[in-house]
């Protein structure tokens, strides 16, 4: 999800110390960028790796680029998907800024960074980080994140990808009708072919196919963990060897044909006018796209404050059963997991308005509609002693939806798995990504909460995940100097790596024990987990 403000917005950087780099050879297509020879990155933008998904190709699943002849420029910022809001603003404040990138139907593309010497030709092989965006599967773009804010880092130890798929009504229409005749889920579907492109490509860039770590923020994170439990766990070729996840998004996941997506989809047709045709998918496909939007834009505001209406389901292939049974099961893919949440996820979700009536027993009912009265008196229990009623309802929020995934993800890699927990004030959903990302703060500098500008504190943090994808080990460091004390796996003693600071602002990154009562409340989501869909 990244944050509601700043998921649709792209920038374009074309800068005076770029030059040509040599022509990288994909098969289909040849392809030359740009390489920076002051830092000596070199930067492949807006790659296509699948064929528009336009016409007979809308709702389905991702297919082969065409052949193109001549050689292509990777040198500008890509179009960006189709976007939209969770319904908390009638209007999007980012919509002016967003005209340096296009919004396309045509957007399959991603965009490579690494490490090069002066004439563009790489350093590899080096471990590969495969960035997949968030924006509650709504919105955001591959132009958004700087891989040379990654790469810089990690000490230019990695090779950057970064990929775009298809948001809202286009990536993940549900319901029978398109289980017929077209791709449910089409927008992981579309991720997973990203990453055969990188299995395929990537080491005519430098990047070690073997040595791929997938990571996400929030819906992209909530992809990571959709990847980690595709196909049983037992997707081949391998794609990944590890995972991380930053505030991984877990909302209710239901089978592709209940009640709820049955309903979306029949929405969709209502307002594409539609409902008369005779095939209903025949006439979305034909639908103008601008009709499309519309009907992406109003269904996914009316839904639930806080709430994403387009959303993955169990659609019986690719996604097997619900993602929380999997990992109970320890049907996964990958090798290891690295895991970071922030403290109070669940605030930016819930209308801080709402507090003289805010009650956790009736959120959870809002929230999850297949609850039972039983279930959520249990909520009301479980939460009483938490605060406000309104902070209880804002952890119901962020614990059901965000952390407690977590935890039940470094269950399912258990002996493989590190976790953190960014406390920063005021620790909200999606303030961490700053850390790692900062040309955030110059490209979105109206749109961002200054940073805790401690060098030592930024280094720890952000050197974390870079450590991690470069040797699985967050202890194993990219720059010895970090102040992150010994790291151990989540599993011994239930412990966390906590980056805080003091009210003097003094820098905290210590090993703190997961709190038991969070870990109870976590097994009472777990348990529930066929009444919330996940």
């Amino acid at each position: 999800m990244l944050s509601r403000a700043r998921t649709c917005a792209a920038i374009l950087f074309i800068l005076p110390w770029a030059m040509a780099t040599p022509v990288i050879d994909l098969g289909y297509a040849q392809y030359q960028g740009t390489v920076n020879t002051t830092t000596n990155i070199t930067t492949f933008l807006g790659i296509r790796y699948a064929a528009p998904p336009v016409g007979n190709l809308r709702f389905r699943a991702p297919q082969s680029p065409p052949d193109v002849t001549g050689v292509q420029q990777a040198t500008t910022q890509p179009n960006q998907c189709f976007q939209a809001g969770d319904g908390t603003s009638a209007t999007n404040p980012l919509k002016p800024r967003a005209v340096d990138v296009l919004t396309s139907e045509d957007c399959l593309f991603l965009s490579v960074y690494y490490p090069s010497d002066g004439g563009g030709r790489p350093n590899g092989p080096l471990p590969v980080i495969v960035w997949i965006h968030g924006g509650g599967y709504l919105a955001g773009s591959a132009s958004m994140y700087r891989g040379t804010d990654l790469m810089a880092q990690s000490n230019q130890g990695v090779v950057v990808v970064t990929i775009q798929y298809r948001l809202g009504v286009f990536g993940f229409l549900p319901g029978v009708e398109v289980k017929k005749n077209g791709a449910l889920n089409a927008g992981l579907l579309d991720q997973d072919f990203a990453l055969r492109w990188v299995n395929k490509h990537i080491s005519k860039f430098g990047g070690d196919p073997s040595k791929v770590v997938i990571w996400g923020q929030s819906a992209g994170a909530g992809s990571v963990l959709q990847h980690i439990v595709a196909n049983n766990g037992q997707t081949k070729p391998q794609l990944f060897r590890s995972a991380i996840t930053s505030s991984a998004f877990l909302p209710s996941q239901y089978q592709y044909n209940d009640r709820i997506p049955e309903l979306v989809y029949s929405e969709v047709v209502a307002q594409t006018n539609c409902s008369a045709a005779a095939d209903s998918l025949t006439c979305l496909r034909a639908a103008d796209v601008n009709a499309l939007e519309n009907a992406n834009i109003n269904i996914s505001g009316a839904g639930f404050y806080g709430t994403y209406t387009f959303v993955p389901v169990v659609d019986g292939e690719f996604i097997t059963q619900r993602p929380t049974l999997s990992l109970a099961q320890g049907k996964v893919n990958g090798e290891a997991l690295l895991s970071v949440t922030n403290a109070f996820e669940g605030r930016s979700f819930v209308n801080q308005s709402t507090a003289a009536t805010a009650n956790a027993t009736e959120y959870a009912l809002d929230l999850f509609p297949n609850l039972g009265s039983a279930q959520a008196e249990e909520v009301g229990i479980l939460y009483a002693g938490l605060g406000t009623p309104l902070f209880q309802t804002n952890a119901v929020q962020g614990e059901s939806i965000l952390i407690c995934p977590t935890y039940f993800l470094l269950h399912a890699f258990a002996g493989r798995s590190f976790k953190g927990e960014f406390a920063i004030p005021p620790a909200v959903h999606a303030l961490d990504v700053e850390y790692y990302f900062p040309s955030l703060l110059t490209d979105f500098p109206d749109l961002t909460i200054p940073i805790f500008n401690n060098t030592a504190f930024v280094d720890a943090f952000a050197q974390t995940f870079t450590s991690f994808a470069i040797s699985l080990d967050p202890n194993i460091k990219v720059d010895p100097r970090s102040i992150t004390p010994k790291w151990n796996k989540w599993d011994v003693g239930q412990t966390e790596m906590l980056f805080n600071k003091t009210d003097t602002d003094a820098p905290v990154v210590r090993p703190v024990k997961t709190d038991d009562a969070l870990l109870e409340r976590c097994r009472f989501w777990q348990r529930v987990g066929d009444l919330t869909a996940q």
